[in-house]
């Protein structure tokens, strides 16, 4: 079988599957989430596939190649003018895999939805083609519509399976972080739109296949102009300051498989769209803004662990986290050396399965205590132990302690970084310092010392919540112990981005 049928394949079988689930009675609930677990189990399998059987040897460049021609010598357009055409690289790939553990991982947590589960799945496995489809287009059509399709299911996820919170001083309905979310990332692709168009007009090949565009050398007035369309209009999603503030009620007012797809692989989408149409399209514009990206990419890091510092909630923290380590990513891309943008994608997977764990985490306690608050809980550990180990787990890799996925991946950030912006070095080190303190804060103050009583009613989690867990884990951990697969992966691209030495 030609290789490009198994990266077809992940966009095709969640979109068939959410198809047949239209099918399904919606008083047969099991079907629907044995069904989802077998689709999930397959796409993980394919997923592991499609990572290690890519090449190393073969110098970095896309495989699992296939192409479709839609529409060509068509009025403008010409040769492969708009193509289905698919591919990945030692970038794409480790995202491929992380799409597959994050989704495996939010269809066993939501094996216990019960209102309009068939609903749930059907949005839940377009959001996933979706994901799956932009990181393997090598279109500029096809790209931004995978793109569109991954954001889009957000807003009915949040709203109608989400939950609303209520503070001291504000409140935070799922219809408000819903509608926040979608008018945000929504505006911010009107951005990439505009600079889709910009390229292939400036261009003048008639056609939108990325291959060919790359090929083309843009003139570098026009790259700068352009680039930062890609870069606001990408970086949103990716939580770039000051266009963050959609993110933490996201992830807060999300159920928690969505809030688990959110952090763990929708915000790595703008990273990646940093990469494939602002590095790789123009190189020159690139390298004139990339100062600049390091400066808000440093507020990033910094806004991001201050906020998290302060506060309660656990979601809100977990959020404000996410903004602070996606500003490592952007911090390792504008540093434009390999050292540095090898650690943007490490760091880019280690955040996708640590902050999928942490959502996990607090999924499974907030189902039972149906409150967030940390300040509440005390000596967690006496009564749900496997929750403990594993929330801590995700802690370390977050903190970068050595072994785990963080480590490796903060290691090639700041090092690339010194090599180029040492101030911005300084103060992201600084920033994982206050990482250490907001995480030993909130174990000391809801994992440790005297057992609250009022919890006395709280359980271990479930097997399929451990399950989920194990899984994320053991991914944390081959990073960390074994990072070579995907450092050799990565690195190789990398070396052959165009404006990256």
């Amino acid at each position: 079988m030609h290789s490009g049928y198994w990266l077809i394949a992940t966009v095709g079988i969640p979109l068939v599957a959410a198809a047949a689930l239209v099918l399904v009675p919606d008083e047969r609930r099991d079907v629907v989430r044995w069904f989802s677990a077998i689709v999930a189990a397959a796409l993980f399998a394919l997923s592991m596939y499609i990572f290690f059987a890519y090449e190393i040897d073969r110098g970095g460049g896309y495989q699992f190649f296939i192409r479709w021609d839609w529409l060509q010598n068509v009025g403008f357009l010409r040769a492969h003018g708009i193509s289905l055409a698919f591919g990945v690289d030692g970038i794409a790939a480790p995202m491929v895999l992380l799409t597959g553990i994050v989704s495996f991982g939010g269809a066993l947590i939501s094996w216990k939805i019960e209102h309009h589960n068939k609903d749930f799945f059907i949005l839940f496995w377009v959001l996933v083609a979706g994901v799956y489809g932009t990181f393997g287009s090598l279109d500029l059509f096809f790209f931004f519509f995978f793109y569109e399709v991954a954001v889009l299911p957000m807003y009915l996820l949040i709203a109608v399976w989400g939950s609303s919170s209520t503070f001291p001083t504000f409140t935070r309905t799922k219809e408000y972080s819903a509608m926040k979310l979608t008018i945000m990332l929504v505006s911010a692709s009107i951005l990439i739109f505009l600079g889709i168009f910009a390229v292939f007009h400036e261009a003048g090949k008639g056609t939108f296949d990325l291959q060919t565009l790359y090929a083309y050398h843009f003139n570098e007035n026009f790259q700068r102009a352009v680039f930062p369309l890609f870069l606001v209009g990408c970086g949103v999603l990716a939580g770039l300051w000051p266009f963050h503030t959609w993110s933490p009620d996201g992830h807060v007012s999300a159920p928690t498989a969505v809030s688990m797809l959110h952090a763990g692989v929708l915000m790595k989408l703008g990273a990646f769209g940093i990469i494939r149409l602002g590095i790789q399209l123009l190189p020159a514009g690139a390298t004139f803004w990339m100062p600049g990206l390091m400066v808000l990419a440093t507020v990033n890091v910094v806004y991001g662990a201050f906020s998290a510092t302060a506060q309660r909630d656990f979601k809100y923290m977990i959020g404000y986290s996410s903004v602070s380590h996606m500003g490592l990513v952007l911090m390792g891309l504008a540093t434009m050396n390999v050292i540095g943008v090898d650690g943007a994608v490490l760091q880019m997977f280690s955040h996708g399965v640590m902050t999928a764990l942490f959502f996990a985490m607090v999924g499974s306690v907030y189902d039972q205590a149906h409150t967030r608050d940390m300040t509440l809980f005390s000596g967690l550990v006496q009564k749900m132990p496997f929750f403990v180990f594993f929330f801590g787990l995700a802690g370390l890799a977050s903190v970068g302690l050595p072994a785990l996925s963080g480590f490796v991946a903060e290691f090639n950030v700041f090092v690339g970084t010194f090599k180029t912006y040492p101030w911005a070095a300084a103060l992201g080190i600084f920033a994982a310092m206050l990482t250490a303190v907001y995480i030993l804060r909130m174990w000391s103050m809801s994992f440790f010392g005297a057992f609250n009583d009022r919890w006395s009613g709280l359980k271990e989690m479930t097997y399929l919540e451990r399950g989920t867990a194990s899984l994320l884990a053991a991914f944390i951990l081959f990073m960390g112990l074994w990072p070579a697969p995907f450092v050799d992966r990565i690195s190789e691209t990398v070396r052959h981005l165009p404006g990256v030495s």
